[in-house]
């Protein structure tokens, strides 16, 4: 096992840090990395957003389901999928040009969070720690005011960074699922209820009530408040796509 491989199957959440920053130099080449992803068409359909205001942090904080380690990492990144750019730029110079719709929008999906995994994975490799806020795709109104953001362009994931204490970088890393109930050959394959209870056994472990387990679950992620919000969000943000300009 390569070093490159290594980091990526060590690799865990990291939510509590050291007090130190994040050297300029390290900063610097955890940027570049993300700017290096691959990107469709070579058209880096991202932005990204360096917070630095610790005022911002703190309001973050508040915008993603009131998690207080945002506030104390020493490196947010808010990655943006960024159709405004190109958009403006074929209306500068192209006679007829539509308007961003879905598909626009999911490409530059594509292109963030590749970006975001490259950010990681390389603050992994000089041992900084990290972790993803999907929060940020709440509250659309809000972070859009926030950062400033044009119609055209919306945040689609927040990643924090920060050197890791002692307890998480020996915290174990939660179990992930076998490759038989992800990986398909050629076709998708519908695993029924009771075979993804058997892959879920593997990787949460055998429960005593898995019933109870699965409604617990559902209601603290699937039927939950920021789930409703996050839907929402993602709702009017498209409402605000389909208007004319």
């Amino acid at each position: 096992m390569n070093q490159t491989i290594k980091e990526l199957m060590e690799r865990k959440s990291v939510r509590v840090y050291e007090d130190r920053a994040i050297e300029a130099e390290k900063k610097s080449i955890i940027i570049e990395a993300a700017l290096q992803a691959p990107t469709a068409g070579k058209m880096t359909l991202y932005s990204i957003i360096d917070v630095t205001d610790q005022k911002l942090k703190e309001r973050l904080v508040e915008t993603c389901d009131n998690q207080p380690f945002i506030a104390k990492a020493p490196l947010v990144l808010v990655f943006v999928a960024d159709d405004q750019k190109w958009y403006d730029l074929f209306c500068h110079h192209v006679e007829r040009v539509r308007h961003p719709q879905m598909g626009d929008l999911l490409l530059a999906v594509d292109d963030t969070l590749i970006a975001a995994q490259n950010a990681v994975i390389a603050a992994e490799s000089m041992g900084i720690g990290s972790c993803y806020i999907g929060d940020i795709i709440e509250n659309y109104e809000i972070h859009k005011e926030l950062f400033g953001l044009p119609k055209y362009a919306v945040p689609v994931a927040m990643v924090v960074f920060g050197y890791p204490t002692k307890q998480q970088m020996e915290r174990v890393k939660p179990k992930r699922p076998r490759k038989e109930g992800v990986v398909f050959e050629n076709t998708y394959r519908h695993l029924s209820p009771e075979e993804f209870i058997e892959e879920l056994a593997y990787s949460e472990g055998e429960k005593e009530d898995f019933s109870a387990w699965v409604n617990a679950f559902c209601k603290r992620k699937w039927n939950s408040d920021f789930s409703m919000e996050m839907s929402r969000s993602v709702k009017a943000m498209m409402e605000s796509w389909e208007k004319e300009d």
